[in-house]
């Protein structure tokens, strides 16, 4: 888009063609920005697809109409996108991204790693020991063990990364330890079984 852009501004452009409005753009704001630019450098848009032209009026309102449409049909697939995973949640089910050291994905759900949840219970041990993020993660590096390891539906291999203050505190701040699913600021009890028990886990937060 940007390399677009800038052979417009060049001269070099008579007509933006794509296969439907948004192809070009799902925001709205973007959209009326990039059209601007269209009529500042005498630049034609075409959708292929939905048989209009800007270059004419007719045109240009049918653009407009069809982009509105566009947009709206976006938000409300988020809408539903964000309602199923507040419902899924609300079940404690698990609704994907990056796994977590402690639980393998299988048929989405999370499945107990019994090695490496023996990792995960001797990092909250440590920590109530060291009561330090920092010597916490240094001692972790120190013994060569890192963050998941894990492979991707597509069949990469994602290698398990060294430790840091920050990567510590998300792991003794995940509440999936202790069996439960966070939907922003609500806690639902999982499906999954816990690794750590709820007083270990207390002990930890009021540290």
């Amino acid at each position: 888009l940007a390399k677009l852009l800038k052979d417009i501004e060049r001269g070099r452009i008579d007509a933006v063609i794509v296969y439907k409005v948004d192809r070009l753009s799902r925001s709205l704001l973007d959209f009326a920005t990039l059209m601007g630019i269209f009529e500042k450098h005498n630049v034609s848009f075409v959708s292929v697809t939905q048989q209009f032209n800007s270059a004419t009026p007719m045109g240009r309102l049918t653009l407009n109409i069809l982009f509105s449409f566009a947009q709206f049909e976006r938000e409300i697939i988020s809408e539903r996108i964000r309602d199923k995973i507040a419902a899924a949640k609300r079940k404690g089910k698990h609704t994907g991204g990056t796994p977590i050291l402690g639980y393998d994905i299988k048929d989405s759900k999370l499945i107990v790693n019994p090695r490496e949840a023996k990792i995960v219970r001797d990092i909250f041990r440590r920590f109530l020991v060291l009561r330090s993020p920092l010597n916490l993660a240094k001692e972790l590096n120190g013994r060569g063990i890192t963050s998941k390891t894990w492979t991707t539906r597509k069949g990469k291999r994602r290698a398990g990364v060294p430790w840091n203050k920050t990567t510590i505190y998300n792991l003794l701040t995940n509440r999936k330890y202790v069996g439960e699913i966070t939907h922003y600021k609500q806690v639902h009890k999982g499906e999954h079984e816990a690794i750590i028990d709820v007083k270990t886990w207390e002990r930890t937060q009021a540290v």
